[in-house]
């Protein structure tokens, strides 16, 4: 993966999504995420096609949540998907070569079963998060470093992170950390990345 810190959007935030991607890009994520479980695939498509040459003129990739059809139709930079989202190896033989193919891993036993053509994982949650109601338990920066060790696939570690975070994570060998509130619900986006990848540099 090409950098540290991962911001994924929040369409609840203040900021309407098309900005908060372009902040947290212009603040030095390396990958952006947009998850919207309730936009129609249409507008989650004219929104991936509208930014995914931005995301690539500022150094970032563009990633859809959850939505196979949307990513592969709009040849969108990669592809995050869950446990029950679909088999992992059937949607990495669809696409494309160069499309980055995430998975979302919540155990150690998940971590020891991983299909072959996923590119990186997001573990967690690592704590409780209210931007995702529904996830699995919380498996701490122990669970974490557990999911690392039975993987060879880079790790970024998601789930209630912030600032002040990053030393933790870095000694756990996540390669990254994913954040949604820390930067959508900041005042600046923007300048809450560049915060995040600062810290992670001198943790």
């Amino acid at each position: 993966m090409r950098g540290p810190i991962y911001v994924i959007t929040d369409p609840d935030a203040l900021l309407p999504v098309a900005e908060q991607a372009r902040a947290a890009a212009r603040g030095g994520a390396a990958l952006v995420q947009l998850r919207d479980k309730t936009a129609p695939d249409d507008d989650l498509a004219a929104l991936v096609r509208l930014l995914s040459p931005e995301m690539a003129a500022l150094g970032a990739r563009l990633i859809v949540n959850d939505r196979v059809e949307v990513a592969l139709a709009t040849g969108a930079h990669g592809l995050h998907i869950g446990q029950g989202d679909g088999d992992a190896l059937a949607i990495r033989k669809r696409m494309p070569p160069g499309m980055i193919l995430g998975l979302s891993i919540e155990t150690v036993a998940q971590a020891g079963i991983i299909p072959s053509g996923v590119d990186y994982i997001g573990a967690g949650p690592v704590r409780a998060t209210p931007t995702k109601p529904d996830h699995a338990p919380p498996i701490g920066f122990d669970g974490l470093a557990q999911i690392v060790a039975a993987t060879a696939l880079p790790t970024f570690a998601i789930g209630g992170l912030k600032s002040g975070d990053a030393r933790a994570v870095r000694a756990t060998g996540a390669v990254g950390i994913a954040v949604v509130s820390a930067v959508t619900r900041d005042a600046d986006p923007k300048a809450a990345t560049r915060a995040l990848l600062a810290e992670w540099g001198t943790a």
